[in-house]
Protein backbone atom coordinates (compact mmCIF):
# COMPACT_ATOMS: atom_id res chain seq x y z
CA UNK A 1 0.00 0.00 0.00
CA UNK A 2 1.29 3.65 -1.14
CA UNK A 3 1.36 6.30 1.57
CA UNK A 4 -0.49 9.34 0.04
CA UNK A 5 -0.97 12.72 0.23
CA UNK A 6 -4.23 13.75 3.12
CA UNK A 7 -7.06 13.30 1.05
CA UNK A 8 -7.98 16.67 -0.50
CA UNK A 9 -11.79 15.77 -1.48
CA UNK A 10 -13.95 16.83 1.67
CA UNK A 11 -17.47 18.37 1.53
CA UNK A 12 -16.52 21.76 3.10
CA UNK A 13 -16.38 25.18 1.85
CA UNK A 14 -14.95 25.27 -1.22
CA UNK A 15 -17.70 25.97 -4.55
CA UNK A 16 -16.80 24.70 -8.58
CA UNK A 17 -17.38 27.16 -10.95
CA UNK A 18 -20.77 27.59 -12.49
CA UNK A 19 -20.03 27.65 -15.66
CA UNK A 20 -18.99 23.98 -14.91
CA UNK A 21 -22.11 23.07 -15.35
CA UNK A 22 -23.22 24.13 -19.09
CA UNK A 23 -19.98 22.04 -20.09
CA UNK A 24 -19.61 18.19 -21.39
CA UNK A 25 -17.02 17.22 -20.36
CA UNK A 26 -14.49 14.16 -20.81
CA UNK A 27 -11.25 13.23 -18.10
CA UNK A 28 -8.61 11.28 -18.95
CA UNK A 29 -5.60 9.79 -16.67
CA UNK A 30 -3.07 7.66 -17.16
CA UNK A 31 -3.69 5.06 -15.12
CA UNK A 32 -5.83 4.13 -11.82
CA UNK A 33 -3.88 1.96 -9.78
CA UNK A 34 -4.03 4.05 -6.28
CA UNK A 35 -5.18 7.15 -4.36
CA UNK A 36 -1.96 9.26 -4.78
CA UNK A 37 -2.06 13.07 -5.00
CA UNK A 38 -2.68 13.09 -9.25
CA UNK A 39 -5.38 10.53 -7.63
CA UNK A 40 -6.98 13.27 -5.72
CA UNK A 41 -6.78 15.91 -8.27
CA UNK A 42 -9.18 13.23 -10.79
CA UNK A 43 -11.31 12.83 -7.87
CA UNK A 44 -12.27 16.54 -7.41
CA UNK A 45 -12.62 17.02 -10.89
CA UNK A 46 -14.60 13.90 -11.51
CA UNK A 47 -17.13 15.49 -8.43
CA UNK A 48 -17.04 19.28 -10.01
CA UNK A 49 -17.86 17.27 -13.29
CA UNK A 50 -19.78 13.84 -12.43
CA UNK A 51 -21.08 12.79 -15.48
CA UNK A 52 -17.82 12.93 -17.00
CA UNK A 53 -16.51 9.53 -18.22
CA UNK A 54 -12.94 9.09 -17.44
CA UNK A 55 -10.41 7.00 -20.15
CA UNK A 56 -7.26 5.15 -18.27
CA UNK A 57 -4.74 2.69 -19.45
CA UNK A 58 -5.75 0.54 -16.58
CA UNK A 59 -8.64 0.25 -13.54
CA UNK A 60 -8.13 -1.37 -10.31
CA UNK A 61 -11.27 -1.18 -8.53
CA UNK A 62 -10.01 -2.16 -5.32
CA UNK A 63 -7.43 0.91 -5.56
CA UNK A 64 -9.80 3.77 -6.24
CA UNK A 65 -12.08 6.26 -4.39
CA UNK A 66 -15.80 5.22 -4.67
CA UNK A 67 -16.51 8.59 -5.87
CA UNK A 68 -13.62 8.15 -8.88
CA UNK A 69 -15.32 4.91 -9.53
CA UNK A 70 -18.81 6.24 -9.65
CA UNK A 71 -17.75 7.82 -13.21
CA UNK A 72 -17.94 5.70 -16.12
CA UNK A 73 -14.40 3.99 -16.91
CA UNK A 74 -13.25 3.31 -19.82
CA UNK A 75 -9.74 1.24 -20.43
CA UNK A 76 -7.55 0.09 -22.88
CA UNK A 77 -6.49 -3.43 -24.04
CA UNK A 78 -4.13 -3.55 -21.64
CA UNK A 79 -6.51 -4.21 -18.76
CA UNK A 80 -7.11 -7.06 -20.47
CA UNK A 81 -3.70 -8.48 -19.91
CA UNK A 82 -3.28 -10.99 -17.03
CA UNK A 83 -1.51 -9.59 -13.84
CA UNK A 84 -1.37 -6.42 -15.71
CA UNK A 85 -2.21 -4.42 -12.04
CA UNK A 86 0.94 -5.62 -10.50
CA UNK A 87 2.93 -5.73 -14.24
CA UNK A 88 2.02 -2.63 -16.06
CA UNK A 89 4.92 -0.60 -15.71
CA UNK A 90 6.95 -3.10 -17.30
CA UNK A 91 4.23 -2.43 -20.57
CA UNK A 92 5.87 1.58 -21.07
CA UNK A 93 6.92 1.32 -24.63
CA UNK A 94 2.94 -0.12 -25.47
CA UNK A 95 1.46 2.55 -23.09
CA UNK A 96 1.58 5.40 -26.31
CA UNK A 97 -0.34 2.38 -28.90
CA UNK A 98 -2.87 1.65 -25.43
CA UNK A 99 -4.12 5.01 -25.01
CA UNK A 100 -4.45 6.23 -28.92
CA UNK A 101 -6.70 2.58 -29.27
CA UNK A 102 -9.61 3.64 -26.69
CA UNK A 103 -12.61 4.55 -28.32
CA UNK A 104 -14.09 8.03 -27.25
CA UNK A 105 -17.28 9.77 -27.29
CA UNK A 106 -17.87 13.35 -28.30
CA UNK A 107 -17.41 15.87 -25.76
CA UNK A 108 -17.17 20.08 -25.58
CA UNK A 109 -13.42 19.93 -23.48
CA UNK A 110 -11.07 16.94 -22.52
CA UNK A 111 -9.31 17.26 -19.15
CA UNK A 112 -6.49 15.40 -18.94
CA UNK A 113 -4.86 15.01 -16.23
CA UNK A 114 -1.12 13.39 -17.33
CA UNK A 115 2.17 12.73 -16.27
CA UNK A 116 2.74 9.61 -18.84
CA UNK A 117 0.41 9.32 -21.80
CA UNK A 118 -3.33 11.03 -20.45
CA UNK A 119 -2.26 13.76 -23.12
CA UNK A 120 -2.21 11.39 -25.87
CA UNK A 121 -6.10 10.15 -26.32
CA UNK A 122 -7.83 10.90 -29.20
CA UNK A 123 -10.41 12.61 -28.97
CA UNK A 124 -13.33 13.54 -31.97
CA UNK A 125 -12.65 16.35 -33.87
CA UNK A 126 -14.14 19.56 -32.87
CA UNK A 127 -13.54 18.63 -28.98
CA UNK A 128 -11.10 20.82 -27.45
CA UNK A 129 -8.35 19.57 -24.74
CA UNK A 130 -7.04 21.31 -21.83
CA UNK A 131 -3.80 19.51 -20.42
CA UNK A 132 -3.19 19.49 -16.23
CA UNK A 133 0.41 18.80 -16.32
CA UNK A 134 2.08 17.13 -13.86
CA UNK A 135 5.39 16.53 -16.15
CA UNK A 136 6.00 16.14 -19.17
CA UNK A 137 7.13 12.08 -19.38
CA UNK A 138 9.66 11.74 -16.88
CA UNK A 139 10.25 8.18 -17.98
CA UNK A 140 11.28 9.13 -21.34
CA UNK A 141 13.15 12.84 -20.65
CA UNK A 142 14.02 13.31 -17.05
CA UNK A 143 14.98 10.89 -13.82
CA UNK A 144 15.95 7.31 -15.77
CA UNK A 145 18.16 6.18 -13.20
CA UNK A 146 16.10 7.13 -10.11
CA UNK A 147 13.60 5.69 -11.49
CA UNK A 148 13.97 2.43 -12.68
CA UNK A 149 16.81 2.12 -10.20
CA UNK A 150 20.19 -0.10 -10.70
CA UNK A 151 19.21 -2.36 -12.92
CA UNK A 152 21.12 -3.34 -15.54
CA UNK A 153 18.42 -5.32 -17.29
CA UNK A 154 16.08 -2.62 -17.44
CA UNK A 155 18.34 -0.42 -18.36
CA UNK A 156 19.23 -2.69 -21.16
CA UNK A 157 15.37 -3.10 -21.83
CA UNK A 158 14.52 0.12 -21.77
CA UNK A 159 17.19 2.07 -23.24
CA UNK A 160 16.74 1.63 -26.69
CA UNK A 161 12.88 2.84 -26.45
CA UNK A 162 13.35 6.04 -25.17
CA UNK A 163 14.35 7.55 -28.39
CA UNK A 164 10.54 6.78 -29.70
CA UNK A 165 8.92 7.71 -26.35
CA UNK A 166 9.92 11.05 -26.83
CA UNK A 167 9.19 11.26 -30.24
CA UNK A 168 6.09 9.98 -29.54
CA UNK A 169 5.49 12.37 -26.44
CA UNK A 170 6.33 15.18 -28.36
CA UNK A 171 3.51 14.39 -31.08
CA UNK A 172 0.83 13.98 -28.10
CA UNK A 173 1.55 17.01 -27.03
CA UNK A 174 0.45 18.53 -30.32
CA UNK A 175 -2.84 17.55 -29.67
CA UNK A 176 -2.70 19.56 -26.75
CA UNK A 177 -4.95 23.21 -27.23
CA UNK A 178 -3.89 24.28 -24.05
CA UNK A 179 -1.20 23.47 -21.01
CA UNK A 180 -1.46 23.81 -17.62
CA UNK A 181 1.34 22.94 -15.21
CA UNK A 182 1.84 22.44 -12.03
CA UNK A 183 4.33 24.40 -10.87
CA UNK A 184 6.63 27.06 -12.49
CA UNK A 185 9.10 24.02 -12.34
CA UNK A 186 6.85 22.22 -14.80
CA UNK A 187 6.24 25.09 -17.08
CA UNK A 188 9.81 25.64 -17.84
CA UNK A 189 9.79 21.58 -18.81
CA UNK A 190 6.98 22.04 -21.05
CA UNK A 191 8.82 25.32 -22.71
CA UNK A 192 11.94 23.51 -22.64
CA UNK A 193 10.28 19.94 -24.05
CA UNK A 194 7.20 20.46 -26.18
CA UNK A 195 8.20 24.17 -26.61
CA UNK A 196 4.73 25.06 -25.48
CA UNK A 197 3.23 28.10 -22.57
CA UNK A 198 1.51 26.66 -19.81
CA UNK A 199 -0.29 28.34 -17.26
CA UNK A 200 0.47 27.42 -13.77
CA UNK A 201 -1.98 26.39 -11.52
CA UNK A 202 -0.87 24.28 -8.21
CA UNK A 203 -2.67 21.83 -6.96
CA UNK A 204 -5.23 21.60 -4.37
CA UNK A 205 -4.29 21.22 -0.87
CA UNK A 206 -6.38 20.65 2.54
CA UNK A 207 -5.73 23.51 4.14
CA UNK A 208 -8.75 23.10 6.29
CA UNK A 209 -8.60 19.54 7.65
CA UNK A 210 -4.64 19.94 8.28
CA UNK A 211 -4.21 22.59 11.05
CA UNK A 212 -2.00 23.64 13.41
CA UNK A 213 -2.21 21.86 17.22
CA UNK A 214 -2.25 24.22 20.50
CA UNK A 215 0.40 22.23 22.10
CA UNK A 216 3.88 22.37 20.64
CA UNK A 217 5.93 20.18 19.00
CA UNK A 218 6.86 16.84 20.42
CA UNK A 219 10.60 16.23 19.02
CA UNK A 220 10.66 14.44 16.86
CA UNK A 221 11.08 15.31 12.77
CA UNK A 222 9.48 13.57 10.20
CA UNK A 223 9.05 12.00 6.66
CA UNK A 224 5.93 10.91 4.73
CA UNK A 225 6.56 9.53 1.35
CA UNK A 226 6.93 6.80 -0.73
CA UNK A 227 10.16 4.93 -0.01
CA UNK A 228 11.57 4.77 -3.78
CA UNK A 229 14.79 5.50 -5.25
CA UNK A 230 14.30 9.00 -6.44
CA UNK A 231 12.90 9.82 -3.29
CA UNK A 232 16.41 10.42 -1.96
CA UNK A 233 15.34 9.43 1.82
CA UNK A 234 18.39 7.23 2.30
CA UNK A 235 20.36 11.27 2.84
CA UNK A 236 17.85 11.95 5.75
CA UNK A 237 18.85 8.52 7.25
CA UNK A 238 22.59 9.16 6.83
CA UNK A 239 22.34 12.42 8.21
CA UNK A 240 19.78 11.51 11.27
CA UNK A 241 22.04 8.55 11.87
CA UNK A 242 24.63 11.53 12.84
CA UNK A 243 22.78 13.84 14.56
CA UNK A 244 20.55 11.27 16.59
CA UNK A 245 17.47 13.19 16.47
CA UNK A 246 14.51 10.97 16.88
CA UNK A 247 13.03 10.82 13.07
CA UNK A 248 9.99 9.03 12.32
CA UNK A 249 9.23 7.53 8.67
CA UNK A 250 6.00 6.91 7.42
CA UNK A 251 5.35 4.84 4.39
CA UNK A 252 6.18 2.01 2.39
CA UNK A 253 8.37 0.83 -0.82
CA UNK A 254 10.88 -0.87 -2.32
CA UNK A 255 13.50 1.16 0.02
CA UNK A 256 11.73 -0.19 3.32
CA UNK A 257 14.57 -3.30 4.10
CA UNK A 258 17.59 -1.37 2.62
CA UNK A 259 16.50 1.90 4.90
CA UNK A 260 15.58 -0.30 7.67
CA UNK A 261 19.25 -1.75 7.54
CA UNK A 262 20.76 1.59 7.24
CA UNK A 263 18.93 3.23 10.27
CA UNK A 264 19.93 3.35 13.61
CA UNK A 265 17.57 2.84 16.72
CA UNK A 266 16.62 6.44 16.87
CA UNK A 267 14.68 6.37 13.34
CA UNK A 268 11.42 4.71 13.59
CA UNK A 269 9.63 3.20 10.69
CA UNK A 270 5.97 3.57 10.85
CA UNK A 271 4.70 2.36 7.50
CA UNK A 272 1.41 2.94 5.93
CA UNK A 273 -0.82 5.54 8.09
CA UNK A 274 -4.16 6.64 7.67
CA UNK A 275 -5.01 10.56 7.01
CA UNK A 276 -6.07 11.39 10.07
CA UNK A 277 -2.97 9.81 11.37
CA UNK A 278 -0.54 11.43 9.46
CA UNK A 279 -2.19 15.03 9.92
CA UNK A 280 -1.34 14.33 13.76
CA UNK A 281 1.80 12.97 12.93
CA UNK A 282 2.54 16.76 11.36
CA UNK A 283 1.03 18.65 14.01
CA UNK A 284 3.34 17.43 16.59
CA UNK A 285 6.77 16.94 14.65
CA UNK A 286 9.60 19.72 14.87
CA UNK A 287 10.62 19.61 11.52
CA UNK A 288 9.02 18.10 7.93
CA UNK A 289 12.32 16.03 6.09
CA UNK A 290 11.60 16.75 2.39
CA UNK A 291 15.05 15.76 0.72
CA UNK A 292 13.75 14.52 -2.78
CA UNK A 293 13.04 16.89 -6.00
CA UNK A 294 9.33 16.68 -6.49
CA UNK A 295 7.66 19.09 -9.41
CA UNK A 296 5.34 20.66 -6.58
CA UNK A 297 5.35 17.86 -3.23
CA UNK A 298 1.61 18.14 -1.79
CA UNK A 299 3.21 16.86 1.79
CA UNK A 300 5.68 19.71 2.63
CA UNK A 301 2.39 21.83 2.18
CA UNK A 302 0.78 20.00 4.03
CA UNK A 303 2.74 19.92 6.84
CA UNK A 304 3.25 23.81 6.91
CA UNK A 305 -0.85 24.02 6.54
CA UNK A 306 -0.33 22.46 9.88
CA UNK A 307 1.76 25.63 11.02
CA UNK A 308 5.76 23.33 10.84
CA UNK A 309 8.59 24.56 9.30
CA UNK A 310 9.99 22.24 6.25
CA UNK A 311 13.55 21.15 5.72
CA UNK A 312 13.56 20.84 2.15
CA UNK A 313 15.83 20.11 -1.19
CA UNK A 314 15.76 23.52 -2.48
CA UNK A 315 15.35 22.79 -6.49
CA UNK A 316 11.52 21.60 -7.79
CA UNK A 317 8.36 22.57 -6.38
CA UNK A 318 9.84 23.12 -2.57
CA UNK A 319 11.97 25.96 -4.33
CA UNK A 320 7.92 27.50 -4.90
CA UNK A 321 6.13 26.71 -1.95
CA UNK A 322 8.72 26.82 0.95
CA UNK A 323 10.19 29.76 1.53
CA UNK A 324 13.86 29.98 3.02
CA UNK A 325 14.10 31.02 6.64
CA UNK A 326 10.32 31.99 7.04
CA UNK A 327 8.61 29.04 6.36
CA UNK A 328 11.41 26.46 6.52
CA UNK A 329 14.96 25.73 5.25
CA UNK A 330 16.30 24.59 1.95
CA UNK A 331 19.43 22.94 1.70
CA UNK A 332 20.93 23.33 -1.84
CA UNK A 333 23.20 20.07 -2.33
CA UNK A 334 21.43 17.12 -2.11
CA UNK A 335 23.95 15.15 -0.48
CA UNK A 336 23.87 13.83 3.47
CA UNK A 337 26.20 16.61 4.58
CA UNK A 338 24.04 19.27 3.16
CA UNK A 339 20.97 18.24 4.70
CA UNK A 340 22.86 17.65 8.34
CA UNK A 341 23.66 21.00 8.13
CA UNK A 342 20.59 22.76 7.06
CA UNK A 343 18.86 20.52 10.16
CA UNK A 344 21.45 22.10 12.47
CA UNK A 345 20.38 25.61 10.96
CA UNK A 346 16.56 25.30 11.32
CA UNK A 347 16.88 23.88 14.85
CA UNK A 348 18.51 27.35 16.04
CA UNK A 349 15.56 29.82 14.65
CA UNK A 350 12.60 30.42 16.15
CA UNK A 351 9.50 29.51 13.72
CA UNK A 352 6.50 31.31 13.65
CA UNK A 353 3.52 28.79 13.00
CA UNK A 354 0.82 31.63 11.85
CA UNK A 355 3.29 33.04 9.05
CA UNK A 356 3.85 28.91 8.43
CA UNK A 357 0.01 28.47 8.37
CA UNK A 358 -0.66 31.51 6.20
CA UNK A 359 2.04 30.01 3.08
CA UNK A 360 0.32 27.46 2.90
CA UNK A 361 -3.11 28.72 2.45
CA UNK A 362 -1.93 30.14 -1.09
CA UNK A 363 -2.39 26.29 -2.12
CA UNK A 364 -5.99 25.73 -1.14
CA UNK A 365 -9.00 24.06 -2.98
CA UNK A 366 -10.88 26.96 -3.83
CA UNK A 367 -7.47 28.40 -5.18
CA UNK A 368 -7.04 25.25 -7.83
CA UNK A 369 -10.31 25.64 -8.57
CA UNK A 370 -10.41 29.14 -9.25
CA UNK A 371 -7.12 29.21 -11.20
CA UNK A 372 -8.16 26.36 -13.24
CA UNK A 373 -11.36 27.66 -14.09
CA UNK A 374 -9.74 30.27 -15.32
CA UNK A 375 -7.65 28.49 -18.04
CA UNK A 376 -10.63 26.37 -19.11
CA UNK A 377 -12.35 29.60 -20.16
CA UNK A 378 -8.94 30.61 -21.95
CA UNK A 379 -8.76 27.06 -23.58
CA UNK A 380 -12.46 26.85 -24.29
CA UNK A 381 -11.99 30.35 -25.90
CA UNK A 382 -9.19 29.47 -28.31
CA UNK A 383 -6.76 30.69 -26.70
CA UNK A 384 -3.31 28.65 -26.21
Amino acid sequence: MTTHPVSSIQPMSYQFPENWADLNIALSHDWLTGMRGGERILELLGEGFPDAPIYSLIHNHDSISDKIASHSIMTSWLQRVPNIRSLYRYFLPLFPHAIESLKTQNADLLISTSHCVAKGLNMPEGTRHLCYCFTPMRYAWLFYDEYFGHSRIKKMVFKPVLHALRKWDYKASERVDHFVAISQHVQKRIKAFYNRDADVVYPPVDTERCTPASAEHEGYDLIVSALVPYKRIDLAVRAYNRLGYPLKIVGVGTELDRLRKLAEPTIQFLEWKSDLEIVALYQKCRFLIFPGEEDFGIVPVEAMACGRPVIAFGQGGTAETVIHETTGVHFQEQTEDSLFEAVEQAARRAWDSSIIRHQAERFSIQNFLDGLNRSIQKCMAGES
